[in-house]
């Protein structure tokens, strides 16, 4: 009986997977259209870090006090963050999807090698939830370029679904963590 589970449950996995592989093809194929191919770009080099340091930098000049506070919180769980970040990169060593499936194109060079978890949508969900437990004002801005950033990384053929729900998922958790702490 076991051994029939173990079947299904590989035959399940297997469908999984390719319906996700699928889904990078479908989204992998808007990066062929210019203006957004080079939104999702532009998008994703901003979420490299440029966007969130000056988030980070501005806040403390445009809220005093509050920004500073929300500034920190953000540093703090960014280190947490990366820490995550690399360790579960290291040890889980899965593959991008431009790497094993030759009709993905890579839309944007690779920060590092492996896919999971996506460190850009770990981070930008992260930063947003903290930002805007403090200042929901920012919404606005940050959850559009949020999305945008998760949706990124699978139209530039770097991450699966998986990957992104996944570092999203991470980044919530240390930032609610992280708002519990700094309460």
């Amino acid at each position: 009986c076991g051994v029939m589970a173990q079947a299904r449950l590989t035959l399940l996995w297997r469908q999984f997977d390719g319906l996700e592989v699928d889904l990078c093809r479908r989204c992998n194929r808007v990066r062929r259209c210019a203006p957004l191919g080079t939104l999702f770009a532009a998008v994703s080099r901003l979420g490299n870090g440029v966007f969130w340091y000056g988030l980070i930098a501005v806040l403390p000049l445009v809220y005093g006090e509050q920004g500073l506070s929300v500034s920190l919180q953000m540093l703090a769980c960014a280190a947490v963050g990366l820490a995550v970040y690399k360790l579960l990169k290291n040890r889980l060593v899965r593959e991008r999807p431009y790497v094993w499936h030759p009709e993905i194109g890579c839309g944007a060079p690779p920060l590092d090698r492996f896919s999971f978890p996506s460190g850009h949508t770990l981070h930008a969900v992260c930063f947003s939830t903290i930002a805007l437990a403090s200042l929901p004002e920012l919404a606005w801005l940050l959850l559009p370029f949020t999305a945008l950033v998760a949706a990124s990384r699978v139209v530039l053929g770097l991450h699966y679904p998986t990957d992104v729900l996944a570092g999203a998922a991470i980044g919530y958790v240390i930032a609610q963590t992280g708002l519990l702490l700094f309460a």
